[in-house]
C-alpha cells in the first residue's frame, strides 16, 4: 500500500517539479516597440548609468515574480546588492528606482503602452521587442 501511494505521489509530484525547473532559468528582456537597445546595455540600464534610447527616456520596470532569475543571468548580482545600488543612486544622484511589478501580464501591459519602457519577464510576449 506504502508503494502505490508513493508511486502515484511520485508521478504527480514529478512532472511539477520538473516545470518549475525548468522555468526557473529562462528569462527575457522586452522593451517597448519604439525603441531598439542592445543586449550588451541591459546591464547599464537596468543600473542607471544609461538613460536615454536616442531622444526617448528609458523607463526601467522591475518583475517580481522574475526578479532573481533576472538579477542571476544579466546581471551577477542578488537582490541585496541590486536594492543596495538603488538605494545610493536615488540618494546621491536623486535617481528613481525602478517600479515594480508583481507579474509577467503586468510588465508585458506596461512595457507595451510606456513609451522607453524596459523590463523582462519569464514567457513568450507579443507586441514588444524582445532583447537578445
Amino acid at each position: 500500500m506504502r508503494s502505490i501511494i508513493f508511486k502515484f505521489c511520485s508521478a504527480a509530484i514529478l512532472p511539477f517539479l520538473l516545470s518549475i525547473n525548468a522555468n526557473a532559468g529562462e528569462v527575457i528582456v522586452i522593451s517597448n516597440s519604439g525603441i531598439t537597445i542592445p543586449a550588451e546595455e541591459i546591464k547599464d540600464i537596468f543600473l542607471g548609468e544609461k538613460q536615454f534610447a536616442g531622444s526617448t527616456k528609458l523607463v526601467v520596470i522591475d518583475n517580481a515574480s522574475a526578479q532573481a532569475g533576472f538579477l542571476s543571468k544579466f546581471m551577477q548580482m542578488d537582490a541585496a546588492k541590486y536594492n543596495n545600488i538603488w538605494t545610493k543612486k536615488s540618494f546621491r544622484d536623486g535617481l528613481t528606482v525602478p517600479e515594480v511589478k508583481s507579474s509577467d501580464v503586468e510588465v508585458i501591459e506596461f512595457v507595451r503602452r510606456t513609451p522607453g519602457a524596459i523590463g523582462y519577464i519569464s514567457s513568450t510576449p507579443t507586441g514588444v521587442n524582445i532583447i537578445r
